[in-house]
């Protein structure tokens, strides 16, 4: 069962390629900004207020930090791959499933992301409207204003995704946008911890949860947004510097940065629901704080990124499909479709449906660490177009996932889906004695 790549298939595919060591320039710094970056956001502080009500503050803590350094390992593991390798993520499924069914995962990633993308971009567009009808009234509400919002945001990511997605990490991501968002998150933590010492500390420790949701599936919930970043962080990680280890740039990057922002915006969520008034949302709990204005603003050019790192992502993916076009192309492309949809979709219907996809994203990188993330895969000579192995036991976990869900959600979907997928892939490892590894192949 070979995990490699034929010539042939990635001549001319930039995304089955492994990229050239002088394209490599991100240092760890690059990484732990991006995933920073890409970590914080509204939808993150969203999910953290849904916690407290469920199972307590105590708890939801400890869920929290769990989570993310669960979750967050993960990512930067991939990251690792990724970088060692130099290959997109199209290119790990490729390694890993065989060309022919890779195809599968690869066009239900781009399905994911363009549906995160429109997401994003409605996320940005209603809460520039909620500043807009604080600050000046309410001339950006309604048809027009939604119009508006979302043309103004979409051509923002136009242009952004029209030039280097390089350039934009190391120049403005991490020499600008990092501090602001770091500085808005600052002023925010400082207003609601401010309102928790004057409602009394020792009550929001100890408040109790209604029972609605156990501790496992608390940590589901938080492993589920560093997961849903699993399909991207190889087409970034590619550009970090290769080291022996491989651990020194991407993995310790991606791993402290994303996992910073997670703890962060996830306990913020916590902190905002549990002073605010109830039946308040999120973004209006925000704009009541003191300078809350000012630092939901910054936090909404932070979404910005999420919003270009879906579609950049989803991009690379398609390109990996239909190499003629390149990823720039591609790009503005998608782009171009998920602001439509931005405009005619009920987005906030579709988070079932997002959801759903993204459960089939947890077994398949189990499947791919499995096989990949060792780094001492071996492979027999020649290649084949399906490794029919590698493709049940992520079919096998997929049905897990769901199982779990179903009939035991207190101990919830994501790890056991995992655990089962990372075990039997690696127990399955195609071994061949003296010959190359895998990713030794597919770096050519």
């Amino acid at each position: 069962m070979a995990h490699h790549i034929e010539p042939s298939a990635a001549d001319g595919n930039e995304a089955l390629t492994p990229l050239a060591e002088h394209q490599r320039v991100f240092a760890w710094h690059d990484h732990a900004s991006l995933w920073f970056s890409l970590g914080v956001g509204l939808l993150v502080m969203q999910v953290g207020a849904y916690l407290v009500p469920a199972v307590g503050t105590r708890d939801a803590a400890i869920a929290i930090v769990l989570g993310s350094c669960l979750g967050a390992g993960l990512l930067a593991w991939t990251a690792r791959v990724g970088c060692q390798s130099g290959l997109a993520s199209a290119g790990l499924m490729h390694a890993t499933f065989g060309s022919a069914f890779a195809r599968l995962p690869v066009v239900l990633n781009i399905v994911q992301l363009i549906g995160w993308t429109t997401f994003e971009i409605v996320i940005m567009r209603e809460g520039t409207q909620a500043i807009g009808k604080q600050a000046f009234g309410g001339w950006l509400g309604g048809s027009t204003g939604m119009l508006v919002t979302t043309l103004l945001w979409g051509a923002v990511l136009l242009a952004l995704l029209a030039g280097s997605m390089v350039k934009l990490v190391r120049r403005f991501v991490s020499r600008f946008g990092l501090p602001l968002v770091v500085l808005s998150l600052l002023w925010l933590s400082w207003q609601f911890a401010a309102q928790l010492h004057a409602k009394g500390l020792d009550a929001f420790w100890s408040r109790p949860g209604d029972g609605s949701m156990g501790m496992f599936s608390a940590l589901d919930l938080v492993i589920a947004m560093p997961v849903s970043w699993l399909p991207l962080v190889a087409d970034y990680a590619r550009h970090g510097r290769r080291t022996a280890s491989g651990l020194g740039s991407a993995f310790t990057g991606t791993w402290l940065g994303y996992l910073l922002a997670n703890i962060w915006c996830y306990a913020l969520g916590v902190m905002v629901v549990s002073v605010a008034e109830p039946g308040t949302n999120l973004v209006a709990a925000l704009l009541l704080a003191q300078g809350g204005l000012v630092a939901l603003g910054l936090i909404l050019i932070d979404e910005l990124d999420n919003a270009y790192g879906d579609v950049y992502s989803g991009s690379v993916s398609t390109h990996s499909l239909m190499p003629r076009w390149s990823v720039r192309r591609w790009g503005l492309l998608l782009a171009l479709v998920c602001i439509a949809f931005a405009l005619v979709l009920p987005m906030h219907s579709l988070e079932p449906f997002l959801l759903l996809l993204s459960s089939v994203f947890v077994p398949l990188y189990g499947v791919i660490l499995g096989r990949l993330g060792g780094g001492a895969v071996r492979a027999e000579p020649g290649s084949r177009r399906v490794d029919w192995t590698a493709a049940l036991i992520w079919i096998a976990g997929i049905a897990v996932y769901h199982a779990c869900a179903r009939w035991m959600p207190q101990w919830g979907s994501a790890i056991p889906a995992l655990a089962l997928t990372f075990a039997a892939a690696w127990i399955t490892r195609p071994a061949a004695a003296g010959g190359p590894s895998a990713l030794a192949q597919s770096r050519g």
